[in-house]
């Protein structure tokens, strides 16, 4: 179809990539006006997508009586290019970059915007650590006539839906089923379809299972429950970023089971894949709701929370008086386990009316507005406090916490540099544990971080102790948190919490 080049914009001087329609040159005018026509399209579909997951168009012009689309240069390889480079991708990384893409996809589906055309060979890897889908050139445009000829078929034929094969129109579901479909090459270095002609690649799309993912860990049922024949199977866009979240993390995604058809293994398999599939036999499990937090005795589940500046007072990323308490033998802990001491502000008093619950609500939960101007889900019965500048909602005077952290001049030139600044204090604390720490997109924001460990607390609440924190920077560079901690015990239950805050929460002006 064309060469992609690296070019200089002379009038804003940065660097960018122009893409260059060569196809056209040779071809007869009939199909050189639909070759353009398409171009045309892809800049259109691009640029009604917002998103730091897709590569930007700044422009389309003509020249040399074709198109030439101006885009965002990525310094980076392609996902192809690095599996190939690497061989395989290892599984929690290819979760991270399907999380990516899955973005992506969602802001363009929610554009009325279908890819097409989801390969490894349209994931970008940027060197920072960022993952762009790119060349929507054979997108669907709601309400835009389909720019193709009767029978033809376009897309990189092993990745493409069965629906699609079949002469279906496409939906959302099938750039899913184009995503699972990479996400099995990255890991298994391998196209899970591809044959020895065309002819039988679209027959086994439409007919064939593919080999199991072996290399794919905890990833491996998200592919395969993306990989259903039928899109009616498939996960939902959400659904997916949850098992996507939970197998990027290192814990099997339970919900993926309810989408993974029963089938026979074999003795070999089941070695092969660390018994991972033992029950295969039985009926896939049902999947719990999303949204709907663990029935608990005590109903006392930690709640997400968002923490950003829970380390900052009086503009202080660390104020001396924690410092001292650090050399001191680590008594204090402020930012994530504060004494029970610390100001607290009168419970539920500052807790503002709830509103009913609404579409969407998990049991259970109600949806709080702080004074600070924010909203957020939190279990019923869990109170407001103040420590600090930092603001919880906990049941049990801090024990399992909700903390809410907000600086609007952060230190930092990114989350990811903030994390990894305050590890530095917590490595001098006893038994501190990192579980995961790398940078991610939240809220369409690419300066975010998600932070998890463990540490073994002294004094407030003795014993092991589990937080997690999603750090970001919104559009105006303030600096939100949303932290929470609790006991090692009921980590499980807290990790699901955690979920329900992000995904209901709004910051101020949203």
């Amino acid at each position: 179809m064309g060469k992609v080049w690296r070019a200089h914009d002379e009038v804003l001087h940065r660097v960018v990539a122009v893409k260059e329609l060569t196809a056209g040159r040779f071809a007869a005018e009939a199909d050189r006006l639909v070759l353009h026509a398409r171009t045309q399209k892809e800049a259109r579909a691009a640029a009604r997508i917002t998103h730091p997951g897709v590569v930007t168009v700044h422009d389309v012009l003509e020249h040399d009586d074709r198109p030439w689309i101006v885009m965002q240069y990525v310094d980076g390889p392609s996902l192809a290019d690095a599996a190939k480079e690497a061989g395989t991708i290892e599984a929690r990384e290819a979760a991270r970059i399907g999380l990516h893409v899955l973005g992506a996809l969602r802001a363009a589906h929610a554009a009325g915007v279908l890819h097409r055309d989801v390969k490894p060979g349209n994931v970008l890897l940027a060197r920072d650590g960022r993952v762009l889908l790119t060349d929507f050139g054979i997108a669907a445009i709601e309400g835009d006539s389909t720019i193709t000829r009767t029978g033809e078929l376009v897309g990189s034929i092993d990745y493409l839906a069965p629906e699609r094969v079949r002469g279906g129109d496409p939906g959302p579901a099938s750039d899913l089923w184009s995503l699972g479909a990479t996400l099995y090459t990255a890991v298994e270095g391998v196209s899970p379809f591809r044959r020895s002609s065309p002819i039988s690649t679209m027959q086994a799309v439409v007919d064939e299972e593919p080999p199991h993912p072996g290399k794919a860990g905890a990833l491996a049922s998200v592919i395969v429950a993306l990989l259903r024949k039928d899109p009616a199977d498939r996960p939902r866009a959400d659904e997916a970023e949850r098992m996507l979240l939970d197998a990027m993390e290192g814990r099997d995604p339970v919900a993926a089971q309810a989408y993974v058809p029963t089938r026979r293994v074999g003795r070999e398999e089941l070695t092969s894949a660390g018994l991972r599939q033992s029950t295969a036999r039985q009926p896939a499990p049902a999947a719990p709701p999303v949204t709907a937090p663990p029935v608990t005795a005590p109903p006392l589940p930690p709640a997400p929370v968002r923490s950003r500046g829970r380390w900052r007072t009086a503009g202080m990323a660390v104020t001396a008086a924690v410092l001292a308490g650090l050399i001191a033998g680590g008594a204090v802990f402020v930012a994530m386990n504060p004494s029970d001491g610390g100001a607290k502000d009168g419970a539920a008093g500052h807790s503002t009316a709830t509103k009913p619950a609404t579409d969407g609500v998990p049991a259970g939960w109600h949806r709080v507005e702080d004074p600070k101007g924010f909203s957020l889900l939190v279990p019923k019965g869990w109170k407001r406090q103040m420590d600090g500048d930092n603001i919880d909602y906990t049941p049990d005077n801090g024990r399992h916490r909700i903390r809410i952290s907000i600086d609007p001049t952060p230190d930092f030139e990114n989350p990811y540099m903030h994390a990894l600044d305050l590890e530095k204090t917590l490595k001098k604390r006893l038994k501190y544990q990192r579980v995961l720490l790398h940078q991610n997109t939240y809220r369409d924001q690419v300066r975010s971080a998600r932070w998890e460990f463990t540490w073994h607390e002294r004094q407030s609440f003795p014993g092991p102790r589990h937080a997690i924190d999603q750090m970001y920077f919104g559009d105006d560079g303030t600096e939100y948190a949303l932290y929470m901690s609790s006991p090692e015990a009921s980590w499980e239950t807290t990790r699901e919490q955690f979920d329900i805050v992000l995904q209901h929460w709004r910051a101020p002006g949203d």
